[in-house]
């Protein structure tokens, strides 16, 4: 797992201190949202769980099996996020936890106004490329989430933030989970286009490009190139990409190449400078700087690391 998709470690509380091995909750109540942070000691199935507000969760240990109404239950596992409907109760099982292995998830509880009133500043000041697919956030198709870098850095002042004692804390808690809206709106959006353009080549002139970079990671990939398919200027191109999905169309392309590459190392027979060159990278100093940089080892580490698990 990238080390980016994680918030950084909360601490434990010590066994003496928590008030049950089930979902011991600590509360940090503001005026723009309310952050819980549970952890589970002991193995638990069925634990309902209802905050009223929409609620978006993030795991950070452990791992849970989530069951949530009109769909199948998914385990849920560090670096994901789940977004939980108002009103709407959630049951949990933790197979696996105890004491040497405990979950610990955090829980914000987002008030509907709020949710509201950000999305509408963005539909009438920052819209999507396509006007039919406006901003809004998604509970149900895309409410099971792969944490991105940004939406973690999010995450983590949101943290920040609720642990604060400074007199201007409210002030900044209001502005984060604007952040945070925003973020999880791009990530919907990451997972719309990015993981299911084929379904929307149609209605979306991104997931043209999309496919083309997916089709060409090999290729030198040209901003000038990407946006003649976008049929858009240079300019407008680049910012309608990064406002759309919270990075830019080189990040996007640098992401896929990585993970185009992740693939590759993991066969017994490839070498890293035959890797290298075939996700375009085309210069391994280059390629092991950012490897390394994204994934926090080498391409050869990693190679050796996968190699021995399989």
């Amino acid at each position: 797992m990238s080390r980016t998709l994680l918030p950084s470690p909360i601490a434990l509380h010590h066994p003496a201190d928590l008030t049950t091995l089930v979902e011991h909750r600590t509360v940090y109540s503001l005026n723009a949202y309310e952050l819980n942070i549970f952890e589970t000691h002991q193995q638990a199935a069925r634990v309902p769980l209802n905050l009223g507000s929409l609620v978006l969760t993030t795991m950070l240990r452990g791992k849970k099996v989530m069951h949530l109404p009109g769909r199948a239950a998914f385990d849920y596992l560090p670096g994901e996020s789940v977004i939980v409907g108002e009103e709407q109760t959630m049951e949990i099982d933790f197979p696996e936890a105890d004491e040497q292995n405990p979950t610990q998830c955090l829980a914000v509880a987002i008030p509907a106004d709020t949710i509201r009133a950000t999305v509408d500043l963005l539909n009438e000041r920052y819209p999507r490329v396509e006007e039919h697919q406006p901003w809004q956030l998604d509970a149900e198709d895309y409410a099971h989430l792969r944490n991105t870098p940004e939406l973690t850095g999010t995450l983590e002042r949101i943290i920040r933030v609720s642990q604060e004692t400074t007199p201007t804390k409210d002030l900044l808690a209001g502005f984060t989970l604007q952040e945070l809206l925003v973020r999880l709106m791009q990530t919907q959006a990451r997972k719309l286009i990015f993981d299911n353009y084929a379904q929307h080549l149609t209605s979306h002139r991104f997931a043209h490009v999309v496919q083309f970079i997916k089709r060409n990671l090999a290729e030198p990939l040209s901003v000038e190139k990407l946006s003649e398919l976008a049929c858009m200027s240079k300019a407008t191109f680049f910012r309608l990409f990064k406002r759309e999905f919270g990075l830019t169309p080189v990040e996007f392309i640098i992401q896929e190449r990585l993970k185009e590459a992740k693939r590759l190392l993991r066969h017994p027979l490839s070498t890293v400078a035959e890797v290298c060159y075939r996700t375009g990278f085309n210069n391994p100093a280059y390629f092991q700087k950012l490897f390394r940089k994204h994934e926090g080892l080498t391409p050869g580490l990693y190679k050796k690391q996968q190699c021995a698990i399989g």
